[in-house]
């Protein structure tokens, strides 16, 4: 037998154990052992995993129009809702909206690879709004992505291609919990496909 025979059998030898273990402690009503044992991070990577195969490939075109591959529908946004959700799917580890001025440059050209006949001035203003963190223009292009993705799909479903909150912790050598504020795209980037000109 194989080493990666063995390493198979092995595995599915600790996923039987597990489920008889899940078994006992949903028997016993302690499914907040359950979930302590888990954790929380285990438990969101198991959802994804879960809706991986109703999910549908996220299709860039090679003019920047975003498709939804199952349906082959346009997902309808203008450009620079376009050029914001680019930048995101750019960045899977999630940007700090109060950060955004450091992401200014970025956004610009992807506004400007989209909708290049836009006046220069007319872009570095929308993108200067978009960029100033007292400025509520983010959140509103955010809402109306959002809204997009559920007009094309369940709730649960579009929460994996929204820009949506995820909190990270960080642990400044304190005895305080400090959280970034991040906003990112959940789904899976294998997921995403570029077409090239």
């Amino acid at each position: 037998m194989s080493n990666e025979s063995i390493n198979d059998e092995t595995a599915l030898d600790k996923a039987r154990q597990l489920r008889q273990l899940v078994n006992d402690l949903r028997i016993m009503g302690r499914d907040d052992l359950l979930l302590r044992a888990i954790t929380v991070p285990v438990l969101e990577e198991l959802r994804i995993e879960a809706a991986r195969g109703s999910l549908s490939k996220l299709i860039i075109t090679h003019d920047y129009r975003i498709v939804l591959a199952d349906s082959n529908k346009e997902v309808p946004l203008t450009p620079i809702h376009r050029a914001v959700y680019l930048l995101f799917l750019n960045h899977p580890e999630g940007i700090e909206f109060k950060l955004m001025n450091d992401y200014h440059d970025e956004l610009l050209e992807i506004y400007r690879n989209i909708s290049p006949t836009t006046d220069i001035a007319k872009a570095e203003e929308t993108v200067n709004r978009l960029t100033n963190p007292l400025d509520n223009a983010l959140n509103e292009k955010c809402s109306r992505i959002k809204a997009a993705f559920c007009g094309m799909m369940d709730d649960y479903s579009a929460s994996y291609y929204i820009i949506d909150s995820q909190a990270q912790q960080m642990i400044a050598g304190s005895p305080r919990k400090w959280f970034r504020r991040l906003k990112a795209i959940k789904l899976p980037r294998e997921l995403v496909s570029y077409e090239h000109s």
